[in-house]
């Protein structure tokens, strides 16, 4: 009786436990909301706003809406879905062409044996040691020169900071080299005495059962990209081809006392695509990072 008793209590105080941190996790989300739909758009002690309003997400989304102070039609100036659709397209773009580079490079290092292999392997590990930060100025008279020749890939483009953010394969090849590593290659050597190509055990065998490395690879580099601000404020200037981190941060930073209500819902907006790519992929990621990091 004593020890179902302890456990009882034990269980009762693991699931207190974990109510506490989710009620610590879940509360920023929830404040954030409520100022978004918040009429005075300000920031008090009140969680349950007195007066819901949809005002600040007309001004994010660029709707014309009446204004509760001056009772007048309005509409934004800033182009806050064209930011956000600007940062939506350099991740996708930047993840897919990462996924192609990284799953290539990672195959032929982890399957081939060739001279000069073992170098590739430690040049690659020195250049993920640096982030491409400390590159920048490079970075900057790279597309600045090349812009004279490409335009689409100088600067104030987004192909130039795609290209940039391409820079950061070697981490992502190294991860996905562990996890290729960990997949038997008589598989592959099964399928090529029954007549497929090295390039169709690859795409065929090889990379469906790397689906969770894929996965995770994918969603970082989305993450990442989309939720970057150096780089882009750096390499853009032009207002319609910023991206939404450095959009929002023009944006706010003009009347920082009087915009917490859009600013609110623009986070909320912004947040929008890094969860949905989440939820359709989360499945893989615990997977994808224990056996990637299972061999070197």
């Amino acid at each position: 009786m004593n020890n179902n008793f302890k456990k009882e209590i034990e269980n009762l105080a693991k699931h207190l436990l974990i109510i506490a941190i989710l009620m610590i996790i879940l509360f920023p989300v929830v404040y954030i909301i409520s100022i978004s739909f918040n009429a005075t758009g300000s920031i008090g002690s009140e969680i349950i706003p007195k007066k819901l309003s949809l005002e600040h997400w007309k001004y994010i989304l660029g709707m014309k809406y009446i204004n509760s102070f001056s009772g007048q039609l309005q509409v934004s100036n800033f182009p806050i879905l064209t930011w956000l659709f600007n940062s939506i397209k350099i991740s996708l773009i930047t993840s897919i062409l990462m996924l192609v580079l990284s799953t290539t490079s990672a195959y032929a290092l982890s399957r081939f044996r060739y001279k000069g292999r073992q170098s590739s392997l430690m040049i690659l590990m020195v250049v993920q040691m640096f982030p491409n930060i400390m590159a920048m100025v490079a970075f900057y008279l790279m597309l600045n020169f090349l812009g004279r020749y490409i335009p689409a890939i100088g600067t104030d483009t987004h192909g130039g900071l795609i290209l940039v953010y391409l820079g950061g394969t070697p981490f992502n090849i190294w991860l996905i080299k562990g996890y290729f590593d960990t997949i038997p290659k008589s598989i592959e050597e099964s399928a090529i005495m029954d007549g497929c190509s090295r390039f169709q055990a690859f795409y065929k065998i090889v990379l469906p059962l790397s689906t969770p490395i894929l996965a995770v690879v994918g969603l970082l580099t989305f993450i990442n990209t989309f939720s970057d601000f150096i780089l882009p404020s750096i390499l853009l200037k032009t207002q319609d081809k910023l991206t939404f981190a450095v959009g929002i941060q023009i944006f706010i930073s003009e009347s920082f006392s009087g915009r917490w209500g859009q600013f609110a819902a623009a986070c909320i907006l912004g947040a929008f695509p890094i969860s949905t790519i989440f939820l359709c992929i989360h499945k893989y990621i615990v997977s994808g990072l224990t056996m990637g990091g299972s061999k070197g």
